[in-house]
């Protein structure tokens, strides 16, 4: 991209003539600005007289009564009733471009890896025009995560939406890191939203690793900033997802985690006066969710080009519930999930992927029949097992009671060693299909010496 290219990209969001208005009132990181006639999402900074220097950050989030109602993107501390609040930007973006690779950056596009700022660039709308329903190309290929259960059992295909949903210390973010290192897609950009601090290093350094980090972007906004910082990280996060896929990449978006968008959603909606629904979140969470979620997707380019995004979010269940207000609306919205049990997890059943809970609603799409079928025989075993595990654990089951479960007992250490893999085990896709098409054999031959 040229720099003439770059510098009407900025010149575009900038706000053609000086606006300003004056605070009126402060309540909380929420401020009324009196004479501010800009649109809802606009970027404004906050001139404090006492303070001094450049000001604070702030996005209009709503309007009342001839009000912007503007919401800090920092503390409200210094600020006073008067001060000045100055447009700066109409239509909000963030820089994107090969550049960008193996950074880690702020909700702005700032570093936060002791690294320069990038400097050579282009821009991405934070919120691009809506891909119609028909421009979207069908899925059909498949994204290998190098995780065994996942491409097994589950997979993936390139533009799919996928959730993790997973209660705390499950081994989520292992997981995640695990598929962002072994993943074939081209790019990789991450959104860590409401991470704790100690949390993101180690997700870089530990999960993700030098490797994994060389061909990723990371955007991170912690748990103690502003819930508008990590509505705004996750926002940037896919409109640099949107880069790369309009450039022809296959982009993997991981964001960690929905829920915590969602709350900084509801702390967004109650400021600008929403009124709240179920659990206290606001209306607009639940759209804002979708319109997020629809973002992800595979996109004819023209000359036989296709980008894709495929998406993987992490939802947090509160208590364990899977039918809390967030995970209940977007299993609605998703192409399928996955759900780690918390069980597998204590047994140290790594993934801990409930693999009879799990569903990808285009495994059929994404598997050939030999596959197909193999995958059929391992899903039966285990669902027959599942109803007879307590029997089997307190030693009342009579053996011969079934064969599919007399079967599943004989050979459960055949069909772990499949579903389970070491954080370090990276399979390729056509070895762990072996194994499967290997552990299929095996079921038929047990079942027929049964019979």
């Amino acid at each position: 991209m040229s720099v003439l290219t770059q510098a009407v990209g900025a010149l575009e969001s900038v706000v053609p003539m000086g606006v300003a208005g004056r605070v009126a009132t402060l309540r909380g990181s929420t401020l009324l600005v009196r004479g501010l006639p800009m649109p809802v999402g606009s970027v404004v900074r906050v001139r404090s007289s006492l303070v001094g220097g450049e000001g604070q950050l702030g996005e209009i989030v709503g309007l009342a009564d001839g009000h912007a109602i503007v919401m800090l993107m920092g503390r409200g501390d210094g600020v006073r009733a008067g001060d000045s609040v100055e447009g700066l930007q109409a239509w909000a973006s963030i820089a994107a471009g090969p550049a960008m690779l193996g950074r880690v950056i702020d909700a702005m596009g700032g570093p936060l890896d002791g690294k320069p700022p990038v400097r050579e660039h282009g821009w991405a709308p934070l919120d691009a025009a809506r891909v119609g329903p028909m421009a979207r190309e069908p899925i059909a290929t498949p994204l290998r995560t190098g995780v065994r259960s996942i491409d097994l059992i589950t997979p993936i295909g390139r533009g799919q939406r996928m959730g993790i949903f997973a209660g705390p210390g499950v081994g989520k973010s292992t997981l995640l890191g695990q598929i962002t290192r072994q993943t074939d897609a081209d790019v990789v950009v991450v959104a860590l939203l409401g991470e704790r601090g100690r949390e993101v290093r180690e997700f870089i350094e530990d999960a993700l690793g030098e490797e994994g980090l060389a061909r990723s972007v990371v955007v991170c906004s912690t748990a103690d900033e502003p819930p508008l910082m990590r509505t705004r990280a996750a926002r940037s996060a896919c409109a640099i997802a949107e880069h790369f896929r309009d450039h022809g990449s296959s982009v993997l978006l991981v964001m960690d985690s929905l829920t915590r968008y969602a709350h900084a959603l509801r702390q967004i909606g109650l400021a600008a006066g929403e009124p709240p629904t179920s659990r206290g979140y606001t209306p607009g969470v639940f759209a804002n969710m979708a319109t997020m979620l629809e973002r992800a997707g595979t996109v004819e380019l023209g000359d036989g080009r296709v980008g894709s995004i495929t998406g993987l979010y992490t939802v947090l269940v509160e208590g364990d519930d899977f039918n809390e207000p967030v995970s209940d609306a977007v299993r609605g919205v998703l192409d399928g999930h996955v759900l780690l049990s918390r069980e597998l997890a204590t047994r140290g059943h790594f993934p801990a992927g409930d693999v009879l809970g799990s569903v990808s609603r285009l495994a059929t799409r994404l598997m050939d029949q030999d596959h197909a079928r193999a995958r059929t025989s391992v899903v039966r075993l285990l669902a027959a097992y599942a109803k007879s595990e307590d029997l089997v654990r307190i030693g009342a089951y009579a053996k011969g009671s079934s064969p599919d479960v007399d079967a599943a007992i004989d050979l459960m250490p055949q069909i772990e060693g499949v579903l389970q893999q070491s954080v370090g085990d990276s399979d390729r896709f056509e070895s762990a299909r072996e194994k499967l098409l290997a552990l299929a054999g095996a079921i038929e031959s047990t079942l027929g010496e049964g019979a």
